[in-house]
């Protein structure tokens, strides 16, 4: 059989949700927290939520790199569009939502914002039209921040800089084991992320909570067979780091952009939307780096953001707290075409996700 086969082959997924029926505990839940925008389209997309007993259930966490930024980088952004900076970013964070404006309603009031769809564009961009000011806004967690690094520690031009947001996964995914009302009893860790940074991350979640931890694939039986992984583990009262994507994901994660990632940027505190201020979560730019920092080299700050929205309760999705369909905005105020919240923007956002998937939800 084929990789592709065995890893959408729909009586292969059968038999392991069959083999997670027989590991489940007989009473009580099991609750697992997934924190990649990428599994949360395969579960919802594929209806794999069906395939599981009732007291099995899988959550969204703060998977989503877009949802996440707080609304004071996006008026960072706006902020400098206004100002006459260039400013570049991926299509999904165009329509993310700041304090007043978001950085496509900033557009069509005339200030200069362009879609990209590689960084290297930008940089191109910028090398190309020497009169103006570049900004990147970097957005992502580990899996993109190594081509920020690598750019960020080339030959750049000097009317070229970065707006970074990117953030760190583990220190999240630690956080929610602290918040009032959600009990997990075990982690999906996000393949992307773990291939950048390995094992040793999570083993925190093991020695420490007890928490069964999994790095799971994308495909739906790679899902599938992590779930049966840490639903097995929970009902041995065990608690191991687990591999299930093991030919992606090295114990090491990849060297050489963790390398990257150290020479260019120190870690720092960061705000997330919808949880707060984090420490030791968020990256920025090195001092030896900071002519390319556009916080630095425009001397542009604000303060203070508004994340959450009248009405929106994306703050609550993004912790897993409340399911899409329990907004009371979901597909009525805000939807795909009209977005209010971030988690309704980008691809990876559960929201979006939930939306585009609607019959594939669990009830």
């Amino acid at each position: 059989m084929s990789a592709n086969l065995r890893f959408r082959n729909p009586e292969l997924a059968q038999n392991i949700a069959k083999k997670i029926r027989e590991v489940a505990p007989k009473k009580g839940q099991v609750k697992i927290c997934h924190v990649c925008g990428t599994h949360e389209w395969t579960i919802t997309h594929f209806g794999l939520r069906s395939l599981l007993p009732e007291n099995v259930e899988v959550i969204a966490g703060p998977g989503c790199p877009v949802c996440i930024v707080p609304a004071a980088e996006i008026d960072e952004a706006v902020l400098l569009a206004k100002q006459g900076q260039v400013i570049t970013c991926f299509g999904d964070l165009l329509r993310v939502p700041g304090s007043e404006s978001s950085l496509l309603e900033a557009k069509a009031a005339g200030a200069d914002v362009r879609i990209v769809y590689a960084l290297s564009d930008a940089v191109e961009m910028a090398k190309k039209e020497p009169e103006k000011d570049f900004v990147f806004h970097a957005v992502g967690f580990e899996t993109t921040a190594p081509i920020t690094a690598v750019e960020a520690l080339g030959d750049l031009p000097k009317n070229f800089s970065f707006l970074v947001s990117h953030r760190l996964i583990p220190p999240a995914m630690e956080l929610l084991l602290g918040v009032g009302d959600l009990e997990i009893d075990g982690f999906l860790a996000p393949g992307h992320v773990s291939a950048i940074i390995g094992l040793k991350p999570y083993e925190l979640f093991t020695r420490v909570y007890r928490m069964p931890t999994v790095v799971a694939g994308f495909e739906p039986n790679d899902v599938l067979m992590a779930i049966y992984m840490v639903v097995k583990q929970h009902s041995e009262n065990d608690a191991k780091l687990e591999n299930e994507y093991s030919r992606v994901v090295k114990p090491e994660g990849n060297k050489k952009a963790q390398e990257m990632i150290e020479k260019a940027f120190e870690v720092v505190a960061g705000n997330w939307r919808g949880i707060g201020r984090l420490p030791d979560s968020a990256l920025q730019l090195r001092e030896s780096l900071a002519q390319y920092d556009a916080r630095k080299k425009y001397g542009v700050k604000v303060e203070q953001g508004k994340d959450i929205l009248l009405g929106c309760e994306c703050h609550l999705v993004i912790i897993g707290k409340i399911k899409p369909k329990e907004c009371p905005m979901f597909l009525k105020a805000c939807t795909p075409a009209k977005p209010v919240g971030a988690c309704m923007v980008s691809s990876e956002g559960t929201c979006r996700v939930w939306a585009k998937n609607v019959a594939a939800n669990s009830p």
